[in-house]
């Protein structure tokens, strides 16, 4: 079963400086049947204008993970990490027993283009830890690459939950896919372009929640990017 999650079907908020769409219940944007997807809790599509940013606040018992399409994006933590995160590199923390960050936009003109994304972890209490990686675009392409996972195999980013993320570049007219075994759940977000999963059409910034598969079949109708979320 796939069910669709338009883009303009998400909750949107502009707030001048920060114009973001919400797939899930997030900060004042609230509904009850939209809490989140299996361990899947956010995922937020942010355009943040130049020279702006979320000012140093706080987490806890949080898997955060970061991806930059557009932009840059500078971030600063309580962990003593100062990082500027740019198109193609994602970003993975752990908030754990607790943590402070900010992240800003150097940019003095160009906006940046970003998703923020939170998985619920395995349990409380994680010790807090921080990573940034960029994964070669040859081993993306026209394929699935793993990009985090709970034992960080294959050189993934660590995340302390049963999920595992990938990430496709697509080019127009060629197929990924992917096995879904017995159980197991998948989230699929179209970053860019145009895809059909088990012939169902899915456009930039759809989402596809999918329950009861067994495999899924993706086909870019023209050049996509998509991230792929296998959850319990």
């Amino acid at each position: 079963m796939l069910n669709v999650l338009l883009a303009q079907d998400r909750g949107h908020l502009n707030h001048g400086w920060l114009d973001t769409f919400h797939s899930f219940s997030f900060g004042s944007y609230y509904d009850p049947q939209r809490m989140g997807f299996r361990s899947l809790r956010v995922m937020n599509e942010d355009v943040v204008a130049a020279g702006r940013g979320f000012g140093t606040h706080p987490h806890r018992d949080m898997e955060i993970v970061t991806y930059v399409l557009e932009g840059a994006l500078e971030h600063k933590d309580s962990m003593g990490n100062g990082e500027v995160l740019r198109p193609g590199e994602f970003q993975r923390m752990t908030a754990g027993t607790g943590i402070t960050h900010s992240e800003f936009n150097p940019s003095p003109k160009e906006p940046v283009h970003l998703y923020q994304i939170w998985l619920l972890p395995d349990r409380k209490g994680h010790e807090p830890s921080y990573e940034q990686k960029r994964f070669p675009k040859s081993g993306m392409t026209n394929q699935l690459r793993l990009v985090a996972s709970p034992n960080a195999e294959d050189g993934s980013l660590l995340i302390h939950q049963d999920a595992r993320v990938y990430l496709s570049r697509i080019e127009s007219g060629h197929s990924v896919s992917h096995a879904i075994p017995a159980g197991r759940h998948a989230w699929l977000q179209v970053l860019r372009g145009s895809v059909t999963v088990n012939g169902t059409a899915a456009n930039v910034s759809d989402g596809i929640a999918v329950s009861d598969e067994t495999e899924l079949q993706i086909t870019a109708g023209e050049p996509a990017e998509i991230m792929l979320f296998d959850l319990a």
